[in-house]
């Protein structure tokens, strides 16, 4: 294992089920540190969107349209959860089904309820390592991949996007030819390094490419719900864009992360500075009542166990 990885390993543990004062108070600065930047970068928003545009927004809209929203991030975070097990199954992991899936809701709460540092991607390795005794390094790279194939799908839909989008004045050959280089060496390093991942590799891709779609279609309801009958190119650009910023564990669940990014990016694209502001705030909101589902395997953590013992009787 590298060294990189034990520290993943460590820190879920100790962030988990903190053993020692020095590790009760890391976590805590570490908490204080990411509401602190994302409040700071909340504040720079809202100096440039008055907070009761949303707020008028928010009370005006169509909730027929944005609850379709929350259907399709609910449908995204299940499609999140079972490309995950494409990649488990690569390693030879046959994780539950169910158990997988209540496994991923308990991380999205992690991660958007207790923004300390390792966050839900760690906290599946170290539950199913206890469960399945699967060598963390597996679970650390079949993770590494999942996120791979999300920035995969990020980058093909982006490449379409900009095609859409006059105000970036590039041939389309350039993004295409670097994206499809980039996507060659991709697969090769895969297949040549860590092949036992490619195994399933072009179905997890696939899986990524719906996620995202179904996310992308979240926010084309949401502006639907605004009665916007512009052009959805700018708007959903931006949001790609802005799930890159949020991948980088600085702010409290991508809060604050994506809005700046929105705003700033509102001065480029022809794009409403307060709608571009609602809709990742709006997104935030969404994806926030969906990760409250993980909430009841923390109250009932006997239910998380359901389905490994049937597992694991039929592997033995």
């Amino acid at each position: 294992m590298t060294h990189i990885e034990d520290a993943i390993v460590h820190e879920a543990e100790a962030e988990i089920k903190p053993k020692t004062p020095k590790q009760k108070f890391w976590n805590v600065v570490k908490t204080i540190l990411k509401i602190a930047v994302t409040t700071t970068l909340l504040i720079w928003v809202f100096s440039k969107v008055p907070v009761h545009l949303l707020k008028a927004r928010l009370l005006h809209a169509n909730y027929w349209w944005m609850l379709a929203a929350l259907v399709c991030v609910l449908l995204s975070m299940i499609v999140s959860a079972w490309r995950l097990l494409s990649f488990f199954r690569s390693i030879g992991l046959k994780l539950n089904a169910k158990y997988n899936l209540r496994l991923y809701f308990l991380g999205l709460f992690y991660n958007f309820l207790l923004p300390g540092g390792i966050g839900g991607d760690g906290y599946k390795m170290y539950l199913i390592n206890k469960t399945y005794k699967t060598p963390l390094k597996k679970l650390f790279w079949a993770v590494m991949f999942d996120r791979l194939s999300g920035l995969w799908a990020i980058g093909l839909i982006t490449v379409a996007l900009i095609f859409l989008i006059p105000q970036i004045d590039v041939h389309i050959t350039i993004p295409l030819g670097i994206f499809a280089a980039g996507s060659a060496i991709y697969y090769f390093v895969a297949y040549k390094f860590f092949k036992d991942y490619t195994k399933y590799f072009f179905e997890a891709h696939a899986k990524a490419l719906l996620l995202q779609s179904l996310q992308l279609t979240a926010i084309v309801c949401v502006l639907l719900g605004q009665d916007f009958t512009g052009k959805f190119s700018p708007y959903l650009l931006s949001f790609l864009i802005s799930a890159l910023a949020a991948i980088i564990p600085i702010t409290a669940g991508g809060a604050g992360a994506r809005e700046a990014i929105f705003t700033k990016l509102s001065d480029v694209f022809p794009m409403d500075k307060g709608l571009a502001v609602f809709l990742p705030a709006s997104f935030y909101i969404i994806s926030l009542i969906v990760a409250l589902l993980g909430v009841y395997y923390v109250i009932r953590p006997s239910r998380l166990q359901e389905g490994v013992v049937e597992e694991e009787n039929v592997n033995g």
